[in-house]
């Protein structure tokens, strides 16, 4: 019941996902099941091709995030991560509450043992046909230097094993190529990621490069994130108003990649966009299956129990200015 077109355009997006998976995986409806029944019949679907939980609260998209989690157990968000912790799904997506999916993912997964702050990314297609991975993108608008070197590391993970990109070359996005441009924030996650052996960081990158080659993995706070990511879907709706018709700008259409998945959690979730259509939420659906089938969030931990305590990451912390 997540999205501002459920529950019509999510059933859409599970029955075209379920024509696209092999017959060994297994999509599972949580909702109010008469009314789950009664759309897949309309619209001329095998009933008995999916599995169906019934949930019957629904967490609004604009109530508190919270507070609805907690006072509503039958909600379809709330059973779905009671589903994730008891091991009865292998990954949970939905288009709805993005405060309701965070809030699960820390108090009923939890968080990555070392891992600070988990985040969110979103792809940036680049103009050689590839794809660039930009962290975060909205869940952490006020960032410290420590949590902006550990999403190098997790755009890293994420964009080898979900992207195949061998070895991804991380950038900080700041105002400028030198180490002493940006504010005091990048210039202190700078002196936190130059020279580290967690990643391959390649300094700092301007806006102007978001879409070239120089960098496979962008590092950004999730205020400054978020605000490239819109600027993306304008600039998208915005060339398709005027009637262009462009290859690469098409790639800008937030439904071929259908969501984003949580980093740092012990699990796979998968948040989509609350506007999702049919196309979206088939392209969310297949996309937490290969972050599950990488074992993304196995790797992050493997990755920060490496690094968390040792003396490289301990010395570069002491340099972090005090007020930062």
């Amino acid at each position: 019941m997540g999205g501002d077109f459920a529950p019509d355009k999510i059933l859409e997006g599970a029955i075209l996902a379920q024509k696209e998976l092999p017959d060994s995986d297994r999509i599972v409806l949580i909702g109010p099941e008469e009314v789950i029944r009664e759309k897949l019949t309309q619209m001329g679907s095998d009933v008995s091709l999916f599995d169906i939980v019934h949930a019957s609260e629904v967490i609004g998209m604009g109530e508190q995030p919270t507070k609805a989690f907690t006072q509503k157990p039958n909600s379809s968000i709330t059973k779905g991560f009671k589903l994730l912790k008891k091991g009865l799904i292998d990954s949970f997506a939905s288009a709805g509450n993005t405060g309701a999916m965070l809030v699960g993912s820390i108090y009923s997964v939890n968080v990555v043992q070392g891992i600070i702050r988990p985040a969110t990314t979103s792809v940036l297609p680049k103009v050689n046909g590839g794809v660039g991975v930009l962290i975060d993108v909205g869940t952490n608008p006020d960032s410290k230097p420590d949590v902006l070197y550990q999403f190098g590391l997790l755009g890293s993970i994420y964009a080898q094993h979900v992207y195949g990109i061998e070895n991804p070359k991380v950038g900080l996005l700041s105002i400028g190529e030198e180490e002493e441009k940006g504010n005091l924030l990048c210039q202190s996650a700078f002196r936190l990621m130059k020279g580290t052996p967690d990643y391959n960081f390649i300094g700092n990158i301007e806006s102007r490069d978001l879409f070239n080659d120089k960098a496979d993995v962008i590092v950004c706070d999730g205020f400054t994130g978020n605000i490239v990511l819109k600027q993306a879907e304008a600039m998208y709706r915005l060339i398709k108003k005027k009637g262009i018709s462009d290859p690469f700008f098409d790639r800008m259409n937030y439904e071929n990649y259908g969501g984003t998945p949580i980093l740092g959690i012990n699990s796979t979730v998968v948040i989509g966009h609350g506007i999702s259509n049919g196309t979206a939420i088939k392209n969310m659906l297949k996309l937490s299956k290969e972050v599950h089938e990488a074992g993304v969030s196995e790797k992050i931990a493997q990755a920060i129990s490496q690094y968390t305590h040792s003396k490289i990451f301990n010395e570069k912390s002491t340099d972090t200015p005090q007020d930062q």
